[in-house]
Order: C-alpha cells, then sequence, then structure tokens
C-alpha cells in the first residue's frame, strides 16, 4: 500500500512541512526506517535520531518543527503519539481484509440466535440459542457465544474467545484469543472440611469501545453482574473476579489482578502485576504502580505504589503499620536532633 504524506497530513490535521507527492509504503521507527517509510517522535528523549533517520517523513510535535524541517519532510500535529494511533488505525483498515459477512458452513448457529446484517459467523464458531449477534460484528474462527449472550454492533470477538452464556459485551468492541468472559466466580462454602461450590447466577456486562486482551478472565457475577464500562482498556492475562465494577476509561496492565466485588472508579491506571484485594473502592483518577499490592481502599486521585517483603502475618500487619509512619517519625527524630544541645 501506497500513501502521499499530503494526504496523510490532511488525515492528521497536521501541518505538512516538505513535498505532498512524496509517498510512503509502511510506518516504522526512526531508527529503522527508510525513504519510504513515515516514523514519529513522541518521546522527546530520542530527539537525537531525527539527525540520523532515513525516514521520508516523521510526525514531531511543535518544539520539534525547526529540527524536523532540518533534515527533511516532517507532519507537525499537537499530539505525536495520538496522531500516530488514529494513522496506525487508518493503515490496518486498509492493509487487513476483513472476514466475510455471513455464516460459515461450519459455524453452529442455533434456533432462536439473531445474525445481524454484516456479521461474520466464522469456521466451527458457536452462537447460542437466543444470542444476538449485532450488525458488522464479526465472531471469528472457533469463538464462543453462549446462549442468550449479546455482541454489540461491529464488536470483534478474535479466534477461541469466549462469552458465556447472558453476558453481553457493547459496540466496537474487540475481545483477543483466549479470553473468557463470564467463566464462574471463585465461589465456594466451606462444609466439615470440604468445600461446596455457590453457583454464579449473575452475567458479566461490558460496555461500548472495550478491548480484552489475549487470556484474560473476566468472571460472571455471584448474583449481580460483573460490570466493565464504556472504553475500558484490559491487557493480556489479567483476572477480574466476579462482581467487580470498573469506572469508563480504565485501563489494566498485563498480569495484573482484582479480587471480588472491589470497585474502581473512571480514567485509572493499573500497573503490570498490581493486585487489588477485594471489596475495597477506589476512587476516580487513581494510578497504581506494577507489582504494587492494594489492600486498602483509596478515595483520593493520584499515584501509588508499593512492594513490600512477604513474612508471617502477624509480623507483616505490625511492619506495615509501622512503616506507614515512617515519615513523620523521622521528622520528630530530627526535630528531637536539633533540641539537643
Amino acid at each position: 500500500m501506497q500513501a502521499r504524506i499530503g494526504d496523510l497530513a490532511a488525515l492528521l490535521g497536521g501541518e505538512l512541512i516538505g513535498d505532498p507527492q512524496h509517498t510512503v509504503v509502511r510506518i516504522g521507527t526512526l531508527e529503522r526506517a527508510e525513504a519510504d517509510t513515515i516514523g514519529f517522535l513522541a518521546n522527546p528523549r530520542y530527539q537525537a535520531q531525527l539527525a540520523t533517520t532515513r525516514a521520508g517523513c516523521v510526525i514531531v510535535s511543535a518544539a520539534m518543527r525547526e529540527a524536523a524541517a532540518a533534515r527533511g519532510a516532517a507532519i507537525v500535529v499537537a499530539d505525536p503519539y495520538l496522531a500516530y494511533a488514529k494513522l496506525s488505525q487508518w493503515w490496518a483498515a486498509r492493509l487487513r481484509e476483513r472476514p466475510a459477512a455471513g455464516i460459515h458452513p461450519s459455524a453452529v448457529v442455533e434456533e432462536g440466535a439473531i445474525v445481524g446484517v454484516g456479521a461474520s459467523i466464522g469456521a466451527l464458531a458457536f452462537v447460542g440459542a437466543g444470542a444476538v449477534v449485532e450488525a458488522g460484528a464479526i465472531v471469528s474462527a472457533q469463538a464462543h457465544v453462549g446462549e442468550h449472550a449479546f455482541v454489540g454492533e461491529g464488536t470483534v470477538l478474535k479466534p477461541r474467545s469466549m462469552l458465556a452464556f447472558g453476558c453481553r459485551i457493547g459496540a466496537r468492541g474487540i475481545v483477543h484469543g483466549g479470553a473468557v468472559i463470564g467463566a464462574d466466580g471463585f465461589g465456594f462454602a466451606p462444609e466439615a472440611g470440604r468445600w461446596t461450590k455457590i453457583e454464579q447466577l449473575g452475567a458479566v456486562r461490558l460496555g461500548d469501545d472495550v478491548e480484552i486482551g489475549a487470556n484474560t478472565c473476566i468472571d460472571r457475577g455471584a448474583l449481580d453482574d460483573t460490570v466493565v464500562d464504556d472504553g475500558v482498556k484490559i491487557d493480556n492475562l489479567v483476572q477480574i473476579a466476579h462482581n467487580v465494577r470498573i469506572g469508563a476509561h480504565t485501563a489494566f496492565a498485563g498480569c495484573s489482578a482484582v479480587a471480588g466485588s472491589t470497585r474502581i472508579g473512571r480514567h485509572c491506571t493499573i500497573g503490570g502485576a498490581a493486585n487489588i484485594v477485594g471489596h475495597l473502592e477506589i476512587c476516580d483518577g487513581v494510578h497504581i504502580s506494577a507489582a504494587t499490592l492494594v489492600t486498602a481502599s483509596i478515595r483520593k486521585p493520584g499515584h501509588y505504589t508499593g512492594v513490600f517483603p512477604f513474612d508471617d502475618h502477624a509480623s507483616w500487619e505490625k511492619n506495615a503499620a509501622t512503616l506507614k509512619h515512617l515519615h513523620s517519625l523521622r521528622e520528630r527524630l530530627r526535630a528531637l536532633e536539633k533540641r539537643t544541645p
């Protein structure tokens, strides 16, 4: 595929420096770019690469305008990383072939299921009785849509993903391979040294524009539904337990986990391998660093970090309580030292 940089500048709403007729055939890094490549510079720490890159065109911010112009063609935008994201979507839409609409002969669509206009049901896929797959949605090869589940308009279930019975995902979502939406939550009652299963009677409700990474699991609710609001992005290998509620536009990095019945607000970020214990409340605008263990509710927006060595539980609780007061103890010690002759 070829694209003229003048057309790309118009697409991105940026200022073009250079020949609008120059064509590029791929998006690439500045380090490995050639004359047929368009690259981008979002992080100022890589500014030195502008002088050496062979890219045919570079997307930059206004702060980098002069440096970019000195080396050749450039598109100047307010946010180069956002421009790159939009360009990548435009590029992918033209490079990737959309599956043909209709139902593959090897797919199983049970009686009572509704498949909308332009939807695609791939090879060996399953759509259960009473399920709804709305217009333009894609249920890829070997994907599973359970009985009475709902797939919103334009949503894509990648190969071998699962939307279990009674669960819902809104419009324009993506569920990657191996993800399971609606498995049983972890609920058992102790009985004479054994465990008696608690049937999980709720479902999972995902909003619009949600993306779920590969091999991620979102468990169905015990009684009420597990709820993930609009625009939430969840990376690979993430565990969301039963009855969790996640606010709009929150994002989770890989291998993070949330225990049951926790409520997480809007516009939060959860770093990789971070863990949040159950029955907590995390307010809007909270950012949790990678590998942090959250053991108490967070009611003030901000950035939170904490890694603490494990110990026997009683000792750990005492040490953790002391550590929380370490700063104030230090200030008191300094004050005492100043008084000492």
